[in-house]
């Protein structure tokens, strides 16, 4: 079984910095960590890698992200907390994306993922070697973050599943089972939870309280120090580069910026009467 978790890296905090030319939030990649959605994506993953080696069976969990070169070391993390490998799509060509933009990245590396030249890849972490391999296999299972904490559009996933025509399930609160080509979950609708079951492959988006994320054992962590991770480019995924970055992406920020705020404030005095008048005079004042 392949399961391929999308992870994002994003603002450790709320004090983010805007780039005024493209409205995009800049990432430096200094104060970055796991979309918390995303992290609790990638424990499931490993928890159903863990079941099925109790099992007997294997189960390789590939961790995907596009971002700054800094990126790497958060995908790093994830090997050292159980994935099995890890793939980084890092250009200029990207930069700037919209969901449908990133969407599309995504689907290229996650083909790459399933490609022959793959294993190749990630054995030399090398970025510009050879050509993909023809007719990649699509993994069994897509995992994604309900949402980004920095975006709230909660897109991906089902763009995801859009370009790869799999069957998708959205704000997934508990993974009932997975056999027989079929996963079986629980989500949450507006009318409450309810208990879908879809074939293999598919797409799922999960809840940040589906899990609790582990920890990275000390093993873990010694081997993700050593391990390859792929920083593959746009051309090296063969991204369209008409559907990449600003590029591709229909939507776009017009305008971003901080509300301006004032402590300012003014006492009103007198009888009631008065007070309302006044009140009703600074609210003509504001335009209300």
């Amino acid at each position: 079984m392949h399961i391929v978790v999308c992870v994002k890296a994003v603002p450790s905090s709320t004090e983010v910095k805007m780039d005024p030319v493209t409205h995009t939030i800049v990432r430096d990649g200094r104060e970055s960590v796991v979309n918390p959605f995303d992290a609790a994506a990638l424990e499931v993953a490993l928890a159903i890698k863990d079941e099925r080696a109790a099992a007997g069976e294997g189960c390789r969990v590939s961790v995907l992200s596009m971002g700054i070169p800094a990126t790497e070391a958060l995908l790093r993390d994830g090997i050292a907390r159980g994935a099995s490998d890890a793939l980084l799509l890092s250009d200029r060509a990207f930069a700037g994306a919209d969901t449908l933009a990133t969407s599309y990245a995504l689907s290229c590396g996650i083909r790459e993922l399933g490609s022959a030249s793959m294993g190749d890849a990630v054995a030399s972490g090398a970025s510009e070697h050879g050509e993909a391999a023809p007719g990649p296999s699509l993994p069994d299972l897509i995992l994604c973050g309900k949402m980004a904490v920095d975006g709230d559009t909660a897109q991906i996933g089902p763009e995801l599943a859009g370009l790869f025509d799999m069957p998708c399930v959205t704000d997934v609160r508990e993974l009932v089972a997975i056999e027989r080509g079929r996963v079986t979950v629980r989500h949450a609708t507006d009318a409450g939870i309810e208990l879908v079951e879809v074939p293999l492959p598919a797409v799922l988006t999960v809840a940040k309280d589906i899990a609790q994320p582990r920890m990275p054992s000390i093993a873990g962590v010694r081997a993700a120090a050593g391990a390859p991770v792929a920083v593959l480019s746009a051309a090296r995924v063969q991204a369209d580069p008409a559907r990449s970055g600003l590029a591709g992406s229909p939507t776009q920020v017009v305008r971003s910026f901080v509300p301006e705020r004032s402590d300012t404030c003014e006492v009103l005095e007198g009888s009631v009467p008065e007070q309302a008048a006044r009140i009703i005079a600074l609210a003509e004042e504001a335009g209300l």
